[in-house]
C-alpha cells in the first residue's frame, strides 16, 4: 500500500467514527467519493509533507485522538459559533506561531482558489464556496475547511506544508489547480479541460 493510500485509510477510519449532532451522515458510508476527494489533495503534496502528516495520524490514533473529528469541530468556530464556544477549550490549543502560519497559508491558498474559479468556472462551481463569510446552510467554505484542517496539523507538518506552499509559489504553480486536475482524472476525465468542457 502506498503512503497516500495508507493516509486515506487512516483518515477513513477516523471519519467513520465522527459523531454528528444529527446522527450519522450519508457521506460516512461513501468511501469512493471520500477516497477521490482526499487522494486528489494528497497527490498534489510532496513526500515530506505526506510523511509528516502520516506520522500525525498514527500518533493521534495511538493517543485516542480523532483528527477528522477535531477538523470538523474547529470549523464550527465559523459555522456554529455558539456551540463551538461550549467545547473550544477541549481542543488542543494552537501556538501563536501556528495561528500566524495558518493564516499566512490561507491567504496564499485563497488567491489560488479564486484564480482557479476565474479560469475553470464550471469545475469551481462543483467545489466548495470560497470564503468564510459565505458559510451557511448551503455548506462550509474552502477557507473555513482549510482553517479547520490546518488546525489539526502538528507544528512539524504545518512547517512542511508551508514550505511546500512556498515552493508552489516560487514555481508559479497553483495548488488548487493541481488538486482539481487530480480530481478530474480520478473521476475518469482525460484532463481538467475535458471535465470543464463536459460541464458546459
Amino acid at each position: 500500500m502506498s503512503l497516500i493510500d495508507d493516509i486515506v485509510q487512516l483518515e477513513w477510519q477516523a471519519f467513520d467514527k465522527v459523531e454528528n449532532e444529527g446522527g450519522r451522515a450519508n457521506c460516512q458510508d461513501n468511501f469512493e467519493t471520500f477516497e477521490i476527494m482526499r487522494k486528489s489533495q494528497f497527490l498534489a503534496w510532496d513526500n515530506g509533507t505526506l510523511a509528516s502528516y502520516h506520522a500525525d495520524l498514527k500518533r493521534a490514533a495511538q493517543l485516542g485522538r480523532n483528527l477528522v473529528q477535531e477538523k470538523y469541530a474547529r470549523m464550527m468556530a465559523s459555522t456554529a459559533p455558539a456551540e463551538y464556544a461550549g467545547f473550544a477549550h477541549l481542543l488542543p490549543p494552537l501556538s501563536d506561531w501556528q495561528r500566524r502560519t495558518i493564516e499566512r497559508v490561507i491567504a496564499i491558498q485563497l488567491e489560488w482558489r479564486e484564480a482557479f474559479a476565474r479560469e475553470w468556472p464550471r469545475m469551481s462551481d462543483q467545489a466548495r464556496l470560497i470564503r468564510t463569510e459565505e458559510d451557511g446552510p448551503q455548506g462550509t467554505s474552502f477557507e473555513t475547511y482549510l482553517r479547520g484542517e490546518l488546525g489539526t496539523y502538528s507544528e512539524d507538518t504545518l512547517r512542511a506544508y508551508l514550505r511546500m506552499v512556498e515552493e508552489y509559489q516560487e514555481e508559479g504553480r497553483n495548488l488548487t489547480t493541481v488538486t482539481m486536475e487530480h480530481t478530474a482524472k480520478l473521476y475518469g476525465y482525460a484532463s481538467l479541460a475535458a471535465a470543464e468542457q463536459k460541464l458546459a
